[in-house]
């Protein structure tokens, strides 16, 4: 064979060579967790469904047959998810021999509940479709802050949480949760579906599983910076209640998302918020664009750990976060006519000062102006890297 590092012959050619340039890739950001008494056959492990027939075939026969007739939820969210367009999700079982906020809780060990979806990163919305019902026990807003605190704690995922079940629209905004958590973590839909039911026969069913279906699939067609709203719903026959402009007006300004019928156009998806109160991540595409962004840039940089902290690693992670940011601004997630006017990425000595060196961190900061509201978000991101020095 010819040494091509030393040619003999005119010609072209080609040597791969390494360009130093690390490549920051998109995290997932459609794959729910959905908590529910589920009959697995492996109880202490969360398990990947990539259509509804997996659960039917995950689940044992027997156990199947009562889920999908009996009162619990958890079958018919699935089914809503995959019937909107998702296309992958993860069932994490609770204990059903605990009382509901410890089997909410759950065990990182065992994989059950809150704590097993915290070993899967792919998770970036967690519902609980029984949550009513687990209600029943306990304080519904102790079991919502669980969930709230949970996606805040791992700031790569958004809780989708159900309005209570038979809640005229006029008596909603007396029966809005009090949450103690960052409610910049949650969405909050309203009322409930009516649904064929998988037993063909007509149940009504809390929205949680549907609307996390129309949210894969308005990531899929539009990309997660676009508003999941305004979205026709599948596998819906009706809803509890009608809502109308009036009835809405007050459940928008307390960040309820109502789902409306219109004539010709079906069942939408008609609201798009959070439940806080601060004005950066009221909208719900601007929260989950926020957490995609430093759920992408986190994983990508992990190659800085112990790297020597110095200005060679602080410039190669600007080219790295300013060339992905900048493909996120081509594609009409950030605002702006300019990638300047879109965004800012620093990380030099004045965001790693000789005491954060000697922690053994690099820090750097980012902003971004998403397209609504138009203004800067701060995201403020830290990793270990180098050595401490003594």
């Amino acid at each position: 064979m010819a040494d091509r590092s030393n040619p003999l012959a005119p010609g072209v050619y080609v040597k791969d060579a390494s360009s130093g340039v690390r490549i920051i890739t998109g995290a997932g950001t459609s794959a729910p967790g959905f908590l529910g008494y589920a009959p697995l056959p492996q109880p202490g492990e969360p398990v990947l469904l990539r259509s509804w027939s997996e659960f039917s075939q995950v689940s044992s026969a027997s156990d199947a047959a009562g889920l999908l007739s009996g009162d619990g939820h958890l079958a018919q969210a699935v089914h809503g998810f995959f019937a909107n367009g998702g296309t992958s999700c993860y069932v994490a079982p609770l204990d059903p021999d605990l009382p509901p906020l410890e089997a909410l809780a759950g065990d990182a060990e065992a994989g059950t509940g809150l704590a097993g979806l915290e070993k899967l990163p792919e998770v970036s919305m967690v519902a609980v479709p029984d949550l009513w019902a687990m209600a029943e026990k306990t304080d519904a807003a102790a079991l919502m802050d669980a969930v709230v605190k949970h996606c805040a704690t791992m700031r790569n995922r958004v809780a989708i949480l159900d309005a209570p079940p038979e809640v005229a629209p006029d008596q909603m905004p007396g029966r809005l949760p009090t949450l103690s958590g960052d409610r910049s973590y949650a969405a909050l839909y309203y009322p409930w579906l009516k649904v064929p039911g998988l037993a063909v026969t007509e149940r009504t069913v809390p929205p949680c599983g549907h609307v996390a279906g129309t949210w894969a699939r308005t990531d899929a067609e539009r990309g997660v910076h676009k508003a999941p709203a305004n979205a026709s719903l599948k596998d819906v026959t009706g809803l509890s209640y009608a809502i109308d402009d009036t009835q809405q007006a007050p459940l928008n300004d307390g960040g309820v998302n109502c789902i409306r019928t219109f004539p010709g156009r079906g069942h939408l998806v008609w609201g798009a918020r959070t439940l806080t109160d601060s004005r950066d991540y009221r909208y719900l595409n601007v929260r989950r664009l926020a957490c995609y962004l430093e759920d992408s840039i986190k994983q990508s940089t992990q190659w800085a750990v112990f790297e020597p902290n110095d200005e060679r690693l602080w410039a190669t992670l600007r080219h790295s976060i300013t060339a992905f940011l900048t493909d996120q601004w081509r594609t009409g997630a950030l605002l702006g006519r300019t990638p300047a006017e879109a965004f800012y990425v620093q990380c030099d000595d004045s965001t790693n000062p000789q005491e954060t060196l000697n922690q053994g961190k690099v820090h750097y900061d980012i902003g971004i102006a998403p397209i609504r509201p138009a203004e800067f978000i701060s995201l403020s991101i830290e990793l270990n890297a180098g050595q401490p020095t003594a």
